[in-house]
């Protein structure tokens, strides 16, 4: 699968670089999420296209494999709470996805191995579900 530059926000861009190494997560992910940061593509807050992922937006995946759906909010990690379905910026998932639009392709490390997603919708989240 051919890697394509991510877009970010600079707000995202800033908290990514300032905080991705303090963050707990697996080497894999802490070296593809500081490749991704490292090649993306830098936009204005007010610029960057609505159905990008990024912090504070929701995100539907389809499986490729069986075409189960999932749903997750995007957060800071003191916000996280997985009954909502918010989950952490620096969760697997959120890496996998942050800087993605609808229609990407993504693939996630899983227990069982890595698997492929869609993005199917992204929308941002409203103040009041943050």
């Amino acid at each position: 699968m051919e890697t394509k530059s991510i877009l970010l926000s600079k707000s995202d861009y800033k908290f990514l670089s300032e905080h991705l190494d303090k963050a707990v997560m697996s080497d894999y992910n802490r070296n593809r999420l500081k490749d991704e940061v490292k090649n993306a593509t830098i936009c204005n807050d007010t610029e960057l296209p609505e159905n990008v992922v990024s912090l504070y937006t929701e995100a539907k995946i389809e499986s490729i494999e069986n075409k189960q759906q999932f749903v997750f909010k995007l957060v800071l990690p003191k916000d996280a709470n997985i009954k909502h379905q918010k989950v952490s910026i620096f969760a697997p998932i959120s890496i996998a996805l942050l800087g993605y639009q609808t229609g990407d392709l993504i693939q996630w490390e899983m227990p069982d191995g890595v698997k492929a997603f869609k993005i199917i919708a992204v929308r941002k989240l409203h103040d009041e579900e943050r």
